[in-house]
């Protein structure tokens, strides 16, 4: 019994947890609101009734968390793209700017 309620309490805190960096989180606050709905159900006494809503609650967070995080990902990577043709660009110019001084260091030294 107690382990039940245990378990209901760190789902909503894992489900919380996913949704506070979430910027349209709604199928996750859906899924977490499910899970305390099932606990408050295990607390005022239907057990099995607020086990199952509990379970699937925490299975609903779990698959829409992934989902959210995985497109968070994506969105990361693409406005990171740029950003990482802008630093290859830089060492690119650079090293073409170091062999420009190298040549004109010989062109000097020598006086071609």
């Amino acid at each position: 019994m107690k382990a039940v309620a245990i378990l209901a309490a760190s789902a909503v805190l894992a489900g919380s947890a996913l949704t506070a960096r979430a910027a349209d989180d709604s199928k996750v606050k859906a899924a977490t609101q499910q899970v305390e709905t099932g606990a408050k159900k295990i607390g005022d006494g239907k057990i099995g009734e607020g086990v199952e809503q509990t379970a699937k609650g925490i299975g609903h967070t779990v698959v829409e968390g992934a989902k959210y995080s995985g497109e968070k990902i994506k969105e990361g990577g693409k406005a990171a793209e740029p950003q990482a043709k802008s630093a290859w660009e830089n060492v690119r110019d650079g090293a073409t700017d170091f062999g420009h001084s190298v040549k004109s260091f010989f062109a000097r030294l020598f006086g071609s």
